[in-house]
C-alpha cells in the first residue's frame, strides 16, 4: 500500500506540492480501473452503486480501486487546506473530504482481513487507516485521540521496517518520520512541555517541517515567544538601553539568540541557508513595523536631535540597532556561502561532473562585493558616527574582507595568465593582511569570527611563488615553440597557399583569408570616338521649306492696311 502511494504521489504532482494534479490522476486511474474490471457504476442515464465484496476479490484490482478512492479524497483535503488559507469557509469542505478518505480506509482495512490477502498488506492497510484518522483528529484538534492513531501508525511502519531488507525499510523509516513531528506536537498540546524542544531538534535535522505540521509549528514557536516577550521591556546595546514596546521586536529579538545556535547547530549548507533567510525575514518585519512607528514621530525626533546635541531618540536608535542585526546576519550568511564556494573549488580538480557548472573565483569576488557594501552600511548607521571604537572595528573588518576580495581577484588574474596583474594583486592582499595584524590588538573579540588573516598571509606567499613559477614556464613555452613556421608574415591565407604556417588566427574571430577591400590595379580605359567627318560636310539649305509667319497685333494691321512690307 505505501509503495503504491508513495510512487503514485511522487509521479504526479506531489513532489511540488501540486494536489489539484494528483487528484486529477487519481480520478483518471480510478476510471481505467472501473472500465478494465467492468466495474462501472451504471450507465450514462443512470447510476447504479456497487460495493467491492470479499467474494469477488479475486484480482488485486479491486483493492486499488478502494485506496485510490481513498486518496482522491485524501489529495482535495489538501488542496482545500491550502486554499484555505485565503478562504476559511472551505475548512468545512476540508473536514467532510478527510472523513470521506477515512470510511475509505477503513473499507480497505475491511477488505484486506480476508484470507486471500496477506499479513503485509493487512498491517499496511491498518497503518495506512491509522494515518487518515490521525490526520482528521489533528484537524478537529482533538490531540488525545490523534496521537493514539499516529503512534499506532508509527508501531506498525517501525516492525514493517524491521522486518524486511534494508532497502524496503527505507520507505518505511521515511514515513516514521513524517509523524514523529505530528506526535511531539499532539504531546506538547496535551501538556508534555519537553516536547517543544524535540519538536525544535527535529525541524533543524530535517531542514524545515512539511505538509500539515508546518504552518502550526512556526504558529506555536511564534506564541511561545509572544508569552516570553511579556516580561521583554528594554534592551542594551553599546551601553545604551533602549525600551522596547512593540511586540513584534520584543517577540523577534527573543527568538534572536535560538536562531543564532540553530544556525550554528546545522548539519548541512541547505538548513543553515534556509535558516538565514528565515532569521532575515522576521528582522526586516521587525524594522518594518518599528518603521512605520517612526514616521508619526519625525518631528519629535528632531526636536530631541536638537535638544541632545546629536543623540538620536529611543525609537531610532532602536531601529539602527535592528539593522545592525540584519547587516550582520547577511554578512555572516554571504561568509558562510563563501565558504562553502571555496571547498567546491578546491574539490572541483578532483572531480568535475559534465554539464554541471563548476564555482569560479568570480563569484566569490561578488560575495565578498555585497560583504563590503554591507559594511559601509553598518558605518552610516544613525546614533553610532561618533562612536570611534564602532567605526575602527568597522574598518578592520573591512581590511580583512578587502584582503580577501583581493585575493579572488588575483585568481581569476592567475586563470587569464596575466601574470604581473595577478602579483601586484598579491601584494596588495599582504598589505591589507599586514594592517590588520597591526591594528587587531584591541579588537581580537571582535574579529575572532572572521577569517583568519594568517591562513591568508601563508596562501598568498605560496600562490606567490606557483605564479613566478608558471610565469617562468609561459615565456620558455613561448620561445621554445615560436618556430619559422609559427612566425606570421601579416599575409592573408590566399598568398602562402604553397607554405606550411601554424596559424592559431585561422580558427578564430579575426581570420585573415584574403586582402579585404582589394588593392587598386590599372586598367584599360574605355575608348572615345571624335566624329571628324562633321566638320566638313555641307548641308543643303532649308529657307523654301520653312514656313514664315504672318506678324500679328496692331502694328501689322497698319502696315498691311498702307502697303507697308517688311
Amino acid at each position: 500500500v505505501l509503495q503504491i502511494v508513495k510512487e503514485s504521489q511522487q509521479q504526479h504532482g506531489l513532489r511540488h506540492g501540486d494536489f489539484q494534479r494528483y487528484r486529477g490522476y487519481c480520478s483518471r486511474r480510478l476510471r481505467r480501473l472501473r472500465k478494465t474490471l467492468n466495474f462501472k457504476m451504471g450507465n450514462r442515464h443512470k447510476f447504479t452503486g456497487k460495493k467491492v465484496t470479499e467474494e469477488i476479490l479475486s484480482d488485486n484490482r479491486y483493492l486499488l480501486l478502494i485506496l485510490m478512492d481513498a486518496e482522491r479524497a485524501w489529495s482535495y483535503a489538501m488542496q482545500l487546506k491550502q486554499e484555505a488559507n485565503t478562504e476559511p469557509r472551505k475548512r468545512f469542505h476540508l473536514l467532510s473530504r478527510l472523513r470521506k478518505a477515512v470510511k475509505h480506509a477503513e473499507e480497505l482495512e475491511r477488505l484486506c482481513e480476508s484470507n486471500r490477502v496477506d499479513a503485509k498488506t493487512k498491517l499496511e492497510a491498518q497503518a495506512y487507516m491509522a494515518y487518515l484518522t490521525g490526520m482528521l483528529r489533528f484537524e478537529h484538534q482533538e490531540w488525545k485521540a490523534a496521537m493514539e492513531a499516529f503512534n499506532k501508525c508509527k508501531t506498525i511502519y517501525e516492525k514493517l521496517a524491521n522486518a524486511f531488507t534494508e532497502e524496503q525499510a527505507v520507505l518505511y523509516n521515511q514515513r516514521v518520520e513524517e509523524i514523529s513531528p505530528n506526535i511531539r506536537y499532539c504531546a506538547y498540546n496535551i501538556g508534555d512541555q519537553s516536547a517543544m524542544n524535540e519538536l525544535m531538534q527535529m525541524r533543524l535535522r530535517s531542514g524545515g517541517t512539511e505538509g500539515l505540521l508546518a504552518e502550526k509549528l512556526e504558529a506555536l514557536i511564534t506564541q511561545t515567544r509572544a508569552k516570553q516577550a511579556a516580561t521583554m521591556s528594554e534592551v542594551e546595546w553599546r551601553g545604551r538601553t533602549v525600551p522596547v514596546k512593540i511586540d513584534k521586536v520584543r517577540i523577534f529579538l527573543l527568538g534572536l539568540a535560538d536562531n543564532e545556535a540553530a544556525i550554528a547547530q546545522a548539519e548541512n549548507e541547505e538548513t543553515k541557508e534556509r535558516l538565514f533567510e528565515s532569521l532575515l525575514s522576521e528582522c526586516r518585519d521587525a524594522i518594518q513595523a518599528v518603521r512605520e512607528d517612526l514616521k508619526p514621530d519625525q518631528k519629535q525626533r528632531e526636536h530631541s536631535l536638537e535638544n541632545d546635541s546629536g543623540k538620536v531618540s529611543n525609537i531610532q536608535y532602536l531601529h539602527s540597532y535592528l539593522t545592525y542585526i540584519k547587516l550582520s546576519t547577511a554578512i555572516k550568511r554571504n561568509e558562510s556561502m563563501a565558504k562553502a564556494l571555496q571547498k567546491a573549488l578546491l574539490q572541483q580538480q578532483r572531480s568535475e561532473e559534465d554539464g554541471k557548472r563548476t564555482p569560479r573565483p568570480q563569484d566569490l569576488i561578488r560575495l565578498y562585493d555585497i560583504i563590503l557594501q554591507n559594511l559601509v552600511e553598518l558605518t552610516q548607521l544613525p546614533g553610532l558616527e561618533e562612536d570611534k571604537n564602532f567605526q575602527k572595528e568597522i574598518g578592520m573588518k573591512t581590511l580583512v574582507y578587502k584582503a580577501y576580495r583581493c585575493f579572488f581577484i588575483a585568481q581569476s588574474y592567475v586563470l587569464v595568465k596575466k601574470w604581473s596583474e595577478a602579483l601586484v594583486l598579491y601584494e596588495r592582499v599582504l598589505k591589507y593582511a599586514r594592517e590588520v595584524q597591526s591594528g587587531a590588538g584591541a579588537y581580537t573579540n571582535s574579529l575572532k569570527e572572521l577569517p583568519d588573516v594568517q591562513d591568508l598571509i601563508t596562501q598568498v606567499n605560496a600562490e606567490k611563488y606557483s605564479l613566478q613559477a608558471a610565469a617562468i614556464l609561459d615565456a620558455n613555452d613561448t620561445h621554445e615553440t615560436e618556430s619559422p613556421s609559427q612566425v606570421k608574415d601579416g599575409k592573408p591565407l590566399s598568398e602562402r597557399f604553397e607554405t606550411f604556417c601554424l596559424d592559431p588566427s585561422l580558427v578564430s574571430k579575426q581570420v585573415s583569408l584574403v586582402h579585404f577591400p582589394p588593392g587598386f590595379q590599372p586598367i584599360p580605359c574605355k575608348p572615345l570616338f571624335f566624329d571628324l567627318a562633321l566638320n566638313h560636310v555641307a548641308f543643303p539649305p532649308l529657307e523654301d521649306k520653312v514656313e514664315q509667319k504672318a506678324k500679328s497685333g496692331l502694328t501689322g494691321y497698319i502696315k498691311g492696311i498702307f502697303g507697308f512690307k517688311s
